[in-house]
């Protein structure tokens, strides 16, 4: 940019700097700055610092950046200098990396010594950007050439960007350019895409794409293009015909006393596939033509039928299914395993013989064609009597033992605990017996843990039996013993680990005697 000429004599308090200048988040913007100031000061030093929100200091505004060594916002701390030699009136500022909160206005202040301070009312203001600026016309008529704008920032001279398209590969008479705009300073890369949309290109997913060399900075803006539709008809006769565009039987447009008559379909949507007819009447006779609308679209929201709710044993189907035009693949998976698949077909079935609790998750079905893609996922919940768990068991400890039932069912099950040889069954509420909160895991699997205390010398006949059950059934199974190492005493009991110790020291006795002899 260029600035008045400064620095005449007797000149006024001036400053020049672009009015607004605006930049992505994450990189950064160099605000270019001249000041004057009246030549008869002739001050020995010139410093200065910028602003925030406000050019006045009474107003206690964040300090950006100064010339000289001095506090700043800790907003600014790192991010904000003043790369301009006031001395030289230059009070070029440098901002980045850029953030939402430091769009604002930026003022200058000057301070030439002394009582010669001041703080221009010119100001920048920064506006920061998530995303580059698409210009899309209000209307794109099929056929008619269209042209859309990428804009991007180009303030920052550490990071010059790179524009490019995506999602043009099959648009029909494609051109692209790029232009650079100056304006007071503030500098704009302007991509441009000129193309003739079709019908089908509706839909049809553009997007502005921005990088950096030496950086891996990216940003992208993307829209979905809305192509309108005009359906034409033309027709001669004397007296001059009356023109009318019909669906079926409903009048859509009509024009007295015409040789030609436009349909325009804003928006189109799949519910304007279908018949048209042109119809031309005057007192002479009637004559009309027919067309068939297709209108090609991306697969809609998956939508299910079926039970996902089943009991271990029973079979399970399941259909997925999404409109679309042409017909989508449609896949069902379950992780990275492909479980059912349709090819060029509106829906697709999945079915299970027999569900097993394994067959319990979440499963994803997808839909795609050439225009797009859309996915659903649901869960499968397989009910099914408890099992046992592996850490079911028993372990003496002490004066006593602890004993572990775990079973895992949906629904969620009930543990009990059956002692036969004392005839006694422990359920919930007893003081020896504990239930841990119930967990679920893996479609919507309820695990239940009781545990059973048992205090005092423990029988070696004592058989500890874990039950389970739920609506769909139960188990049964006598739990095992585990000795750890150091507790094989609690097994064997108090009498029984005396005699196993003076068996051991007749052992020991013994070897000693045949040594000597």
């Amino acid at each position: 940019w260029v600035s008045p000429s400064l620095g005449t004599s007797g000149g006024p308090w001036a400053a020049w700097m672009p009015p607004a200048v605006a930049g992505l988040s994450g990189t950064c913007v160099a605000i270019p700055c001249r000041f004057g100031y009246p030549e008869e000061l002739r001050p020995a030093t010139v410093h200065g610092l910028w602003y925030f929100g406000s050019p006045y200091p009474k107003n206690y505004p964040p300090v950006v950046a100064r010339s000289r060594t001095g506090a700043v916002h800790e907003s600014f701390t790192g991010r904000a200098r003043l790369v301009g030699d006031p001395g030289v009136r230059d009070c070029s500022l440098l901002l980045g990396p850029l953030s939402p909160e430091l769009a604002g206005k930026y003022y200058f202040r000057g301070d030439l010594g002394g009582y010669n301070q001041y703080s221009f009312s010119e100001h920048t203001t920064l506006e920061v950007l998530e995303e580059p600026v698409l210009e899309v016309p209000p209307e794109l008529v099929a056929g008619e050439e269209v042209e859309l704008r990428c804009r991007v920032p180009d303030n920052c001279p550490q990071l010059r960007p790179r524009v490019g398209w995506e999602g043009i590969e099959e648009l029909p008479e494609v051109s692209e350019r790029e232009l650079r705009e100056d304006a007071a300073g503030a500098g704009t890369v302007l991509a441009l895409l000129r193309f003739r949309p079709r019908r089908e290109d509706g839909g049809r997913r553009l997007s502005c794409r921005v990088a950096f060399a030496n950086s891996t900075l990216a940003f992208e803006a993307t829209v979905a293009l809305d192509v309108q539709l005009e359906l034409g008809c033309e027709a001669e006769g004397r007296p001059p015909p009356l023109l009318s565009w019909f669906r079926g039987v409903t009048v859509l447009r009509e024009e007295p006393v015409s040789t030609n008559l436009r349909l325009v379909l804003s928006r189109v949507e799949p519910d304007h596939a279908g018949t048209y007819s042109c119809v031309a009447e005057n007192r002479h006779g009637r004559h009309n033509r027919s067309l068939h609308l297709h209108v090609a679209y991306a697969p809609r929201s998956p939508i299910l039928n079926g039970s996902l709710w089943v009991v271990a044993g029973d079979p399970v189907t399941v259909t997925c299914g999404a409109a679309s035009h042409p017909a989508p693949i449609v896949t069902v998976t379950r992780g990275r395993r492909v479980v059912a698949a349709a090819v060029y077909e509106p829906q697709v079935t999945m079915t299970l013989a027999a569900a097993r609790p394994e067959d319990a998750g979440e499963y994803l079905c997808r839909a795609e064609n050439q225009h797009g893609e859309s996915s659903l996922a649901f869960n499968l919940t397989v009910e099914f009597p408890p099992i046992l768990l592996p850490d079911s068991r028993c372990t003496p400890g002490g004066d006593g033992a602890r004993c572990v039932c775990s079973a895992s069912a949906i629904p969620e099950p009930a543990v009990t605990f059956d002692l036969p040889s004392r005839n006694v069954t422990v359920t919930e509420g007893h003081r020896d017996y504990t239930v841990t909160t119930p967990g679920r895991g893996t479609g919507r699997v309820v695990t239940v843990t009781g545990i059973l205390t048992l205090r005092g010398t423990l029988d070696p006949r004592l058989a500890v039996l874990c039950s389970a059950h739920n609506p769909h059934g139960s188990i049964r199974q006598q739990l095992r013993f585990h000795h750890p190492g150091g507790l094989v005493w609690a097994k064997v009991g108090p009498v029984g680990a005396v005699v196993a110790f003076a068996i051991v020291i007749a052992l020991v006795c013994y070897l000693s005697q045949s040594r000597r002899k």
